[in-house]
Protein backbone atom coordinates (compact mmCIF):
# COMPACT_ATOMS: atom_id res chain seq x y z
CA UNK A 1 0.00 0.00 0.00
CA UNK A 2 1.35 3.44 -0.98
CA UNK A 3 1.92 5.68 2.03
CA UNK A 4 -0.18 8.81 1.88
CA UNK A 5 1.79 12.03 2.24
CA UNK A 6 0.46 14.48 4.84
CA UNK A 7 -0.88 17.71 3.38
CA UNK A 8 1.28 19.67 5.83
CA UNK A 9 4.44 17.58 5.38
CA UNK A 10 7.76 19.49 5.50
CA UNK A 11 9.24 20.34 2.10
CA UNK A 12 12.85 20.26 0.93
CA UNK A 13 13.57 23.02 -1.61
CA UNK A 14 16.89 22.73 -3.45
CA UNK A 15 17.98 25.92 -5.19
CA UNK A 16 17.15 29.36 -3.78
CA UNK A 17 17.16 31.37 -7.00
CA UNK A 18 13.99 33.23 -8.05
CA UNK A 19 11.84 30.16 -8.62
CA UNK A 20 13.06 28.22 -5.59
CA UNK A 21 12.86 31.23 -3.28
CA UNK A 22 9.34 32.06 -4.47
CA UNK A 23 8.26 28.45 -3.89
CA UNK A 24 9.87 28.28 -0.44
CA UNK A 25 8.42 31.65 0.56
CA UNK A 26 4.89 30.68 -0.46
CA UNK A 27 5.14 27.36 1.37
CA UNK A 28 6.32 29.22 4.47
CA UNK A 29 3.33 31.59 4.24
CA UNK A 30 1.07 28.55 4.07
CA UNK A 31 2.49 27.39 7.38
CA UNK A 32 4.67 24.62 5.97
CA UNK A 33 8.05 23.73 7.40
CA UNK A 34 10.69 24.31 4.71
CA UNK A 35 14.37 23.42 4.42
CA UNK A 36 16.00 25.56 1.75
CA UNK A 37 19.29 24.33 0.29
CA UNK A 38 21.77 26.16 -1.93
CA UNK A 39 25.52 26.05 -2.43
CA UNK A 40 25.67 29.87 -2.64
CA UNK A 41 26.27 31.20 0.90
CA UNK A 42 24.84 34.61 -0.02
CA UNK A 43 21.46 33.09 -1.00
CA UNK A 44 21.42 30.90 2.08
CA UNK A 45 22.06 33.94 4.28
CA UNK A 46 19.45 36.02 2.42
CA UNK A 47 16.72 33.49 3.11
CA UNK A 48 17.82 32.42 6.60
CA UNK A 49 15.27 34.64 8.34
CA UNK A 50 12.44 34.12 5.82
CA UNK A 51 11.97 30.34 5.78
CA UNK A 52 12.10 27.73 8.53
CA UNK A 53 15.61 26.42 7.87
CA UNK A 54 18.35 27.08 5.34
CA UNK A 55 21.59 25.23 4.81
CA UNK A 56 24.57 25.59 2.48
CA UNK A 57 25.25 22.30 0.72
CA UNK A 58 26.09 20.88 -2.70
CA UNK A 59 23.03 18.76 -3.50
CA UNK A 60 24.89 17.14 -6.39
CA UNK A 61 26.58 15.05 -3.70
CA UNK A 62 24.37 12.31 -2.30
CA UNK A 63 26.52 12.29 0.85
CA UNK A 64 25.78 15.99 1.40
CA UNK A 65 22.05 15.32 0.97
CA UNK A 66 22.19 12.50 3.50
CA UNK A 67 23.99 14.75 5.98
CA UNK A 68 21.19 17.32 5.85
CA UNK A 69 18.53 14.60 6.18
CA UNK A 70 17.05 14.75 2.68
CA UNK A 71 15.99 11.10 2.99
CA UNK A 72 13.61 12.06 5.82
CA UNK A 73 11.50 14.33 3.58
CA UNK A 74 8.38 13.14 1.78
CA UNK A 75 8.41 16.05 -0.69
CA UNK A 76 11.31 17.71 -2.48
CA UNK A 77 11.42 20.52 -5.05
CA UNK A 78 14.45 20.69 -7.37
CA UNK A 79 14.50 24.37 -8.29
CA UNK A 80 18.07 24.70 -9.53
CA UNK A 81 18.77 27.15 -12.32
CA UNK A 82 20.01 26.68 -15.84
CA UNK A 83 22.41 23.75 -15.31
CA UNK A 84 20.69 20.67 -16.72
CA UNK A 85 23.49 18.42 -15.47
CA UNK A 86 23.09 19.62 -11.87
CA UNK A 87 19.32 19.33 -12.01
CA UNK A 88 19.47 15.76 -13.32
CA UNK A 89 22.12 14.70 -10.80
CA UNK A 90 20.21 16.18 -7.84
CA UNK A 91 16.97 14.54 -8.97
CA UNK A 92 18.73 11.19 -9.37
CA UNK A 93 20.16 11.55 -5.85
CA UNK A 94 16.69 12.17 -4.42
CA UNK A 95 15.35 9.12 -6.28
CA UNK A 96 18.19 7.03 -4.83
CA UNK A 97 17.31 8.36 -1.36
CA UNK A 98 13.72 7.20 -2.01
CA UNK A 99 12.07 10.61 -1.52
CA UNK A 100 8.43 9.75 -2.39
CA UNK A 101 7.42 12.94 -4.20
CA UNK A 102 9.86 14.91 -6.33
CA UNK A 103 8.95 18.12 -8.17
CA UNK A 104 11.65 19.22 -10.61
CA UNK A 105 12.02 22.40 -12.66
CA UNK A 106 12.86 21.94 -16.34
CA UNK A 107 14.11 24.55 -18.81
CA UNK A 108 13.28 22.61 -21.97
CA UNK A 109 11.14 19.72 -23.20
CA UNK A 110 14.16 17.41 -23.52
CA UNK A 111 15.32 18.35 -20.01
CA UNK A 112 11.85 17.53 -18.69
CA UNK A 113 11.82 14.14 -20.40
CA UNK A 114 15.12 13.21 -18.76
CA UNK A 115 13.84 14.28 -15.33
CA UNK A 116 10.67 12.23 -15.76
CA UNK A 117 12.60 9.17 -16.92
CA UNK A 118 14.94 9.16 -13.95
CA UNK A 119 12.05 9.39 -11.50
CA UNK A 120 10.73 12.93 -11.01
CA UNK A 121 7.01 12.61 -10.21
CA UNK A 122 6.19 16.12 -11.41
CA UNK A 123 8.08 18.19 -13.99
CA UNK A 124 7.51 21.95 -13.94
CA UNK A 125 8.15 24.35 -16.83
CA UNK A 126 7.77 27.72 -15.05
CA UNK A 127 9.01 29.97 -17.86
CA UNK A 128 7.01 28.23 -20.59
CA UNK A 129 3.86 27.98 -18.48
CA UNK A 130 4.09 31.61 -17.42
CA UNK A 131 4.54 32.67 -21.04
CA UNK A 132 1.56 30.64 -22.24
CA UNK A 133 -0.60 31.99 -19.42
CA UNK A 134 0.32 35.61 -20.15
CA UNK A 135 -0.36 35.08 -23.86
CA UNK A 136 -3.93 34.07 -23.03
CA UNK A 137 -4.46 36.86 -20.50
CA UNK A 138 -3.32 39.68 -22.80
CA UNK A 139 -6.37 39.01 -24.98
CA UNK A 140 -8.16 41.27 -22.49
CA UNK A 141 -11.26 39.20 -21.71
CA UNK A 142 -9.57 36.47 -19.66
CA UNK A 143 -8.60 37.34 -16.10
CA UNK A 144 -7.14 34.02 -15.04
CA UNK A 145 -6.17 30.89 -16.93
CA UNK A 146 -5.30 27.40 -15.65
CA UNK A 147 -4.26 24.62 -18.03
CA UNK A 148 -4.30 20.94 -17.12
CA UNK A 149 -2.23 18.17 -18.72
CA UNK A 150 -4.96 16.81 -21.00
CA UNK A 151 -5.69 20.08 -22.90
CA UNK A 152 -8.44 20.91 -20.40
CA UNK A 153 -8.47 24.53 -19.26
CA UNK A 154 -10.34 26.52 -16.64
CA UNK A 155 -10.67 30.28 -17.04
CA UNK A 156 -12.13 33.28 -15.26
CA UNK A 157 -13.30 35.80 -17.82
CA UNK A 158 -15.75 38.51 -18.79
CA UNK A 159 -18.71 37.07 -20.73
CA UNK A 160 -18.89 37.69 -24.47
CA UNK A 161 -21.81 39.83 -25.63
CA UNK A 162 -23.42 36.81 -27.33
CA UNK A 163 -24.40 35.24 -23.98
CA UNK A 164 -25.22 38.34 -21.91
CA UNK A 165 -28.81 38.78 -20.79
CA UNK A 166 -29.65 35.18 -21.68
CA UNK A 167 -29.98 32.01 -19.66
CA UNK A 168 -27.34 29.38 -20.38
CA UNK A 169 -30.07 27.29 -22.01
CA UNK A 170 -31.09 30.11 -24.36
CA UNK A 171 -27.52 31.09 -25.25
CA UNK A 172 -26.72 27.43 -26.03
CA UNK A 173 -23.18 27.88 -24.73
CA UNK A 174 -22.42 24.18 -24.55
CA UNK A 175 -23.78 23.22 -27.98
CA UNK A 176 -22.63 26.33 -29.89
CA UNK A 177 -19.19 26.81 -28.34
CA UNK A 178 -18.46 23.43 -26.73
CA UNK A 179 -17.61 24.99 -23.37
CA UNK A 180 -19.18 24.73 -19.92
CA UNK A 181 -19.98 27.71 -17.71
CA UNK A 182 -19.14 26.35 -14.25
CA UNK A 183 -20.11 29.37 -12.19
CA UNK A 184 -20.91 33.07 -12.09
CA UNK A 185 -19.64 35.89 -9.86
CA UNK A 186 -21.86 38.98 -9.84
CA UNK A 187 -20.60 42.27 -8.33
CA UNK A 188 -21.19 42.34 -4.58
CA UNK A 189 -22.52 38.78 -4.52
CA UNK A 190 -20.89 35.45 -3.66
CA UNK A 191 -19.80 32.98 -6.33
CA UNK A 192 -22.65 30.70 -7.46
CA UNK A 193 -22.52 27.48 -9.45
CA UNK A 194 -24.22 27.82 -12.81
CA UNK A 195 -27.42 26.01 -13.77
CA UNK A 196 -29.28 25.90 -17.07
CA UNK A 197 -31.44 28.78 -15.81
CA UNK A 198 -28.51 31.02 -14.84
CA UNK A 199 -28.65 34.38 -16.63
CA UNK A 200 -25.32 36.08 -17.32
CA UNK A 201 -25.34 39.89 -17.04
CA UNK A 202 -23.01 42.55 -18.45
CA UNK A 203 -21.02 42.97 -15.24
CA UNK A 204 -20.65 39.32 -14.25
CA UNK A 205 -17.48 37.27 -14.23
CA UNK A 206 -17.84 33.68 -15.40
CA UNK A 207 -15.79 30.55 -14.74
CA UNK A 208 -15.61 28.35 -17.86
CA UNK A 209 -14.07 25.01 -18.72
CA UNK A 210 -13.26 23.34 -22.03
CA UNK A 211 -10.39 22.63 -24.39
CA UNK A 212 -7.84 25.37 -24.97
CA UNK A 213 -8.95 25.80 -28.59
CA UNK A 214 -12.65 26.10 -27.69
CA UNK A 215 -11.98 28.49 -24.81
CA UNK A 216 -9.78 30.73 -27.01
CA UNK A 217 -12.48 30.81 -29.69
CA UNK A 218 -15.17 31.63 -27.10
CA UNK A 219 -13.04 34.38 -25.54
CA UNK A 220 -12.42 35.99 -28.93
CA UNK A 221 -16.10 36.40 -29.85
CA UNK A 222 -16.77 39.97 -30.99
CA UNK A 223 -18.50 42.37 -28.62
Amino acid sequence: MVERIRHDAPVLVIGLGRFGAATAGQLQRQGREVLGVDEDPALVQKWADRITHTVQADARSIDALQQIGAQDFSIAVVATGSSIESSVLITANLVDLKVPQIWAKAISQSHGKILARIGANHVIYPEREAGERVAHLVSGRMIDFIEFDDDFVLVKMYPPKAIRGLSLTDSQVRTKYNITVVGVKSPGKPFTYATEQTVVSNHDLIICSGTEKDIDRFASLDD
